[in-house]
């Protein structure tokens, strides 16, 4: 496999510069590339918006084998962006609900793509990256890459993401991870089902080639038909509902007085008035 065909790290000369990059190869390969490094990839309103509509129109398209969900820079993605977090502070419930509905479906349509998806992850994912990482069925990480579910340091809740973080690294470990906010590694990622392989960052790219080339070898349609087995089987509770209600608990949650606290001190580099009481307890 020609290793350049889909790998879209020297792509960043685009006039334009585009946040998010997507391209298809002549072996059906789409490579889908979050193409903002100086914010450390971070997502926003508009590129939830453009990447609903790529996996939409890859979920269409009978031509696209696989897809590659990468990223340029140094970091994987940072999740949300700290501009669109300032907006979401001032947001109404009504408003936050909206977002966090979009979000929602974008995971959907993520997670639920018929074609198999690779994670390729060089650095950095906190946040929001850890749901797109979970929603992926193949994850492959630089060993310096680390992960963080550090939502509940600004007193909110990976609540969109939850479901499938939990998928994928289990209840033990989301109930640890999801209330610590602990910051950990590509190889514990690997123990709790994070991340399927680890490799050095200069073999990366040669080792989701590598995978790219066994699933290749495969039927094309028993592929898929055997990712929908494994979805059906593992989501039979899966609902709209369950969409709704972890949208509905984020949007309460950023709107509540401890989730307005968390996000004020945070975007004013502030300790969180929860610490303040707790160091004056210790008093």
């Amino acid at each position: 496999m020609n290793n350049t065909s889909h790998d879209n790290d020297n792509n960043n000369d685009n006039t334009n510069n585009p946040s998010v990059l997507f391209n298809v190869d002549s072996q059906g390969v789409a490579t889908v590339t979050l193409n903002n490094p100086e914010k450390h990839n971070a997502f926003d309103d508009l590129i939830i918006k453009e990447l609903t509509d790529i996996f939409d129109s890859i979920a269409k398209n009978n031509d696209i084998k696989v897809m590659v969900l990468a990223s340029t820079g140094k970091s994987f993605s940072a999740g949300a962006d700290l501009g669109w977090m300032k907006r979401m502070a001032s947001y109404s419930y009504e408003d936050n609900l909206k977002d966090a509905t979009a979000l929602a479906n974008m995971l959907k349509a993520l997670n639920f793509l018929p074609q198999p998806t690779i994670a390729k992850i060089q650095g950095a994912a906190f946040g929001g990256a850890v749901g797109l990482a979970s929603c992926c069925d193949i994850v492959i990480a630089a060993s310096k890459a680390s992960f963080c579910l550090s939502e509940v340091k600004l007193g909110l809740i990976p609540a969109t993401i939850g479901p499938y973080v939990v998928n994928a690294i289990g209840l033990k470990a989301a109930r640890r991870y999801f209330i610590t906010a602990e910051r950990f590694f590509a190889e514990k990622a690997q123990q709790i089902g994070l991340v399927d392989e680890v490799v050095e960052l200069d073999s990366l790219t040669n080792e989701v080639d590598k995978m790219i080339d066994t699933i290749l070898s495969n039927g094309p349609q028993a592929i898929q038909a055997a990712k929908k087995l494994a979805l059906d089987v593992a989501f039979q509770g899966f609902s709209e509902t369950l969409l709704q209600d972890t949208s509905q608990r984020i949007a309460h949650l950023r709107v509540s007085p401890e989730g307005q606290e968390g996000l004020t001190s945070f975007f004013e580099k502030r300790t969180p008035a929860w610490q303040s009481t707790k160091d004056s307890s210790n008093d």
